[in-house]
This record gives structure tokens, sequence and C-alpha cells, in this order.
């Protein structure tokens, strides 16, 4: 609505992550930079944490932006409550493969050989990992794993992990993970921006959708966004589209401290009206009320399906697919050792080739690597020098 009131060619304060109203803040521009130099090393693990709407997600779309397709294969995981088992399988769709049943082994053998296929086509794989923090110590685990594959001496996988503080608390912390963080190679966390970013932030975007002046905004505004928001840059969003969308109803060109008052007085009694509306849980032993109530508290349950016996069936289903899965492949490892036989003098050939590439290979990769460690460098003195300015 407000938007095609002031002329805009786009909703400037949307919430969903976009590229292309990445804004260049202080603790963004670090963030970057050691994402810059992680993705250099082409390895281990690089870990990017922040509050809820710090911007992890746009920050990540921003570099996405910037990866060319023909060099890095990218598969983005946003994970939910997932064990050790489950989140292979999930790795494994993220990259396109299609496995069947629920068998950890031939998940892990086809991410293997893509990762194999990939490398040999001169391609790097990254996998990014949203919401770290609903991970458990033991999927974390599985993930350090499926960083141990290698070409050779030539890593084939980095993992990008993007949690909320408490996933950085736990790195750091759980005695379970020691080998993870053994394999950090970048970190950072995000921050939220500082008073006078808060101004600029808003201007940058309402000049991505056409913002030429209508609505002004009274300096004083911006001061109190900051204290309203904490300078986390989706709360300044979702208060600033309440802000313009009060502007264009009251057919407003200036956008005044008064208005942004009236804004958060709204949104307060919004969220203090949704936790007193909220049904208080029904306290044991404790007498119904009305008549009408007790008609309904004693109305029969229908009958329903018992999750217990639901999972039972599952699983044995599960058990005797992998039962017959493992028979086929006990077959096969029959037929494999014969074929092996017949064409190892040919198979040690091909290892030493490889093996002569891949030392070519690390080599100028190490010099590429050094090259962009210090242009990221320079890069960041630069940035430090701007700020000193």
């Amino acid at each position: 609505m407000y938007d095609d009131y002031y002329g805009f060619t786009g909703k400037p304060f949307q919430l969903t992550p976009d590229p292309e109203f990445y804004f260049r803040s202080i603790t963004h521009r670090k963030a970057l930079s050691y994402l810059g130099y992680g993705l250099a090393q082409g390895e281990g693990f690089i870990v990017i944490t922040g509050e809820v709407g710090a911007g992890k997600s746009t920050l990540v779309a921003h570099m996405m932006a910037s990866i060319d397709p023909a060099q890095v294969t990218v598969a983005q995981v946003v994970t939910s409550k997932l064990d050790e088992d489950e989140i292979i399988h999930v790795v494994a769709r993220s990259f396109g493969l299609d496995v069947a049943g629920h068998d950890k082994a031939s998940a892990l053998g086809a991410i293997e050989s893509l990762l194999h296929e990939e490398a040999r086509n001169g391609r790097r794989c990254l996998l990014v990992v949203d919401e770290s923090q609903n991970l458990s110590v033991e999927a974390l685990e599985e993930l350090r794993m499926l960083s141990n594959f290698q070409l050779g001496s030539h890593p084939l996988l980095q993992t990008l992990l993007l949690g909320q503080p408490e996933f950085r608390t736990m790195l750091q912390n759980h005695s379970g993970l020691e080998q993870l963080r053994q394999r950090v190679i970048a970190a950072h966390h995000l921050e939220a921006m500082e008073a006078t970013e808060v101004e600029p932030y808003v201007l940058h975007r309402l000049q991505k959708v056409g913002w030429e002046g209508n609505p002004a905004f009274d300096a004083e505004v911006f001061a109190e966004l900051h204290a309203a928001s904490g300078g986390i840059p989706r709360r300044v969003n979702q208060i600033a589209n309440r802000l313009l969308l009060l502007g264009a109803v009251e057919d407003s060109e200036t956008i005044d401290l008064e208005m942004l008052q009236l804004v958060l007085a709204e949104m307060e009694g919004e969220k203090a009206s949704s936790l007193s509306s909220a049904p208080e849980p029904q306290k044991a032993g404790a007498p119904v009320e009305d008549t009408a109530q007790q008609e309904v508290v004693a109305e029969p349950a229908q009958p329903a399906l018992d999750p217990q016996l639901v999972e039972d069936l599952l699983a044995e289903r599960d058990a005797q697919i992998q039962e017959l899965q493992q028979a086929v492949v006990e077959l096969s490892n029959v037929q494999d050792d014969v074929i092996v036989q017949a064409v190892q003098p040919q198979l040690q050939a091909m290892q030493e080739q490889i093996a002569r590439l891949e030392a070519k290979t690390f080599e100028q990769e190490r010099t590429i690597r050094q090259t962009l460690t210090m242009l990221i460098e320079w890069i960041e003195s630069e940035m430090d020098e701007e700020k000193a300015a």
C-alpha cells in the first residue's frame, strides 16, 4: 500500500532475505572478509552466528550471488531437529541426490561419489547449513566426518554453518565438539548495527526502490529507531514498515518522532494483547465452570491411532529393508572381488596418474591461497584505514 502511495518500485523493508538490499555495516563487512578468507582456503568449516534477524541469511545470499556456479557447487540445508542419520539424507537431497530408502551407508556412498565427480570436473563443493543450533552434537559430528572425504590430499567438501548465539556457545564449550572446533578456519559473530548506521541503512533500502526524498525523515527518528530495535536489521524493517504505512494512511510527507512513538505504542499494545488472550492451561483437578463446558469435557474422544504403534511398525519395516540391502551388498561384493583382481594393474596405473595430478593441483592451489590471503589482508587494512579516517 505505502509503496504505491510514495511511488516506490518495490517493498524496501521486506522481511525475507534479498541480496539486492545487502547493507555493508561494520559487522557485515568483517563477516564478508572472514567468509572470503575461509572460502579461499577451500576446506574445513566457516561459522557465522548472530541474533535472529541479524542478517545472516542476507549475508549468505549476497555471497551466493557472487559465486560462479561453474567453479563451486553449493547445497543449502535449513535444519529442524535432525539426528546423525537424518542429516546425512538431508545433505544428500540438498545436492540433488535421490537415495532410495533410509540406508545411511548408501547416502554416504552417493555423497562421496558426487564429491569425487565434481572434483574431477574442476568444481569445489560448499555445503551451507542454516539454523545450525537445531542440530544435535551427533549430527554435527556427522558433518565433520563428511569433511574427511578427500581425493588424495585434496579436501572435497567445505561447510558453512549459520546459527543463533546458542550455537556459538555450544560450539565453544561442548566437550564432544573438540574435533569440529579444530576444523573451524574462520568464524564471526554478527553484532547489532551501531546507532550511527541505522540512518544510512534505512536510506540505503529506500534508495533501492527509487526513494527521492518523499517521505522525509526527522533526524531524531533514527536514534529512537535504533533504541527500539536494538540495531537488529529485521526489527528495524518491522518498525519501518509500520511507520511508512502510518505515513501513507495519514497522507504525510514527513516521518516524525511522534509518528514513530505511536507505532511503537501500537506494537507494544498488540504484543500485550496477544499474551493476555492466550488461554491459560487447565489445572489438574480444577472444577469445570459451567454445564456446557462439562458436556464438552465429558464427550467421548474419537479413537486415534497410537503413535508408538506407528513408530514400531516403521522401525520393523526399515529393519527388513536394511537386511535385504545388506544381502544385496554381500552378493555384489563377491563379484566385485573378482573384477578388482582382473583390473588391478590398470587401477594401479590410474592411481599413480591421479597422484601426480593431485600433487600438481595442490601446488597450484597453495599459490592461489597465498595470493588470496594477501589480498584479503590488504582489503581489511584498507577498511581499517577508511574507518579511522
